[in-house]
């Protein structure tokens, strides 16, 4: 039986490096598909969202990373930029509260500038080195796209936007996303950037079959995020 929303979506989280390099080759390479599937957050919860994720009968499906992935993560990313023509500049994370970015994103998508807001925070996180879990960093990207500086950078502390927010991460959880980027069409899933051009043929009706959920889950017994060199939770 087909999930109810059978909608092609992609998980995307401003944190990861892996969603920022998915991103660049989903609108670089394939901006038709880029304009043609639901754009959802993922972002690791702060207590309040994961009472409220808890409450609502969702959880959140976290994995601590060990050192020798992070240290990994940052060869592999280097590689991957690289081969892109892209320059990181590795930004440093002080205490970071992930919802201000990532409700701030519902602020902009309710503007229609969803999209041009990722890019920004995309460019000021993984190019500029910014801190964008500061509400100032926040406040000065928002000005920059003609947004609300105020309701941009304080959308934390807005209740319908923290209502909001726990219904996506619901929409992760019944999902079954573990890291990202992430890509659902129908029953297929499919995880890592490199997964990105199955998952567009997928979407451009070229994949082979849908293949059930039941028959495509790995061993539960193995948790979530395994260490898969194109994306990371």
């Amino acid at each position: 039986m087909p999930r109810k929303n059978s909608f092609p979506r992609w998980y995307f989280s401003l944190r990861s490096p892996y969603s920022w390099l998915a991103y660049r080759d989903l609108v670089d390479r394939h901006p038709e598909v880029a304009a043609a599937v639901e754009w959802r957050p993922f972002w690791e919860p702060d207590a309040r969202s994961e009472r409220m994720l808890a409450d609502a009968g969702g959880s959140f499906p976290y994995v601590a990373m060990s050192r020798a992935k992070s240290l990994y993560i940052l060869q592999d990313v280097r590689r991957l930029t690289r081969e892109r023509g892209l320059e990181p500049t590795w930004p440093v994370d002080r205490d970071p509260v992930w919802e201000v970015p990532h409700l701030a994103y519902f602020v902009a998508l309710d503007e229609g500038l969803g999209r041009e807001f990722v890019d920004r925070a995309y460019r000021a996180r993984w190019q500029e080195g910014r801190d964008i879990c500061d509400r100032a960093t926040m406040a000065e990207l928002a000005a920059e796209l003609g947004l609300p500086p105020d309701r941009v950078s304080n959308a934390v502390d807005d209740e319908e936007l923290r209502r909001r927010g726990t219904a996506a991460l619901l929409d992760i959880d019944e999902d079954g996303v573990f890291g990202v980027p992430f890509f659902v069409d129908r029953f297929n899933k499919f995880w890592g950037v490199d997964r990105l051009p199955a998952f567009v043929r997928s979407v451009a009706g070229t994949a082979a079959a849908p293949v059930p959920v039941a028959a495509a889950e790995p061993d539960p017994g193995l948790g979530g995020d395994q260490g898969h060199a194109g994306g990371c939770g």
